[in-house]
């Protein structure tokens, strides 16, 4: 589904509404992660970096609206559409003013959900997530970045484009035919036996300077993969 590389953040204390909303975003084709309270949300949003967050105004501990306000206050731009019982005009505004980008009070139809999720998704121009996550690997694709445990590691466009390749098709063995053309491109005028060989130690040392994760295994006779 087109939808699949976007990710949604869901922040729902009632369980069973959690477990509707869930359902029919992922039945829409959407990553979907849900939280019963804004516990642990900060973390998870500046690993993954998702889309757009779907967040109740009555929650435990910290109020939907002051955890979106402090969001908003950290730098994070992320869309977000408050759900809540609450319906009194200075409740909408309070809900707006906090940092919110749509507004829906209980009990509301799941179909007009799916629908104010995808108008906020189209406003906010964004198709799919610019984060590409496997194991501690997350590279980030506009920026173009790899972080390892929130730690930012310096590769070479090439190894960028080398690492991308691989984590599209983990657990797959990489002729170095494909990775050649896939990697190298135009550039592999002057490519060698050795070539890849070489790129993949570079990135290795990179990534995993102690040995101990093994990303990459070699496949004998064909190339590599990533495990």
């Amino acid at each position: 589904m087109e939808n699949k590389n976007i990710e949604i953040v869901v922040i729902e204390d009632e369980e069973d509404i959690l477990e509707l909303l869930e359902y029919h975003l992922v039945k829409e084709g959407y990553t979907v992660t849900g939280f019963l309270s804004t516990e642990n949300v900060e973390l998870f949003i500046e690993e993954e970096n998702p889309a757009l967050m779907i967040v109740d105004r009555n929650l435990p501990g910290v109020e939907g609206s002051e955890f979106v306000s402090h969001l908003r206050g950290q730098g994070y731009e992320i869309p977000v559409i408050f759900l809540t019982a609450r319906d009194k005009d200075s409740d909408l505004e309070e809900g707006f003013t906090s940092g919110g980008d749509d507004y829906m009070t209980k009990p509301f139809k799941s179909k007009e959900l799916l629908l104010r999720v995808a108008a906020l998704l189209k406003r906010s121009g964004l198709k799919e997530s610019d984060k590409v996550k496997y194991r501690d690997l997350v590279l980030d694709m506009h920026q173009h970045l790899l972080r390892i445990d929130g730690q930012v590691i310096d590769l070479t466009n090439l190894e960028f484009r080398l690492l991308h390749t691989f984590i599209k098709t983990p657990h797959h063995p990489l002729n170095r035919d494909f990775l050649r053309d896939e990697v190298w491109g135009e550039d592999s005028v002057n490519f060698h036996d050795k070539t890849i060989n070489v790129a993949i130690n570079r990135l290795k040392k990179k990534i995993d300077p102690d040995g101990q994760k093994e990303y990459f295994v070699p496949v004998w006779g064909i190339g590599y993969k990533l495990v």
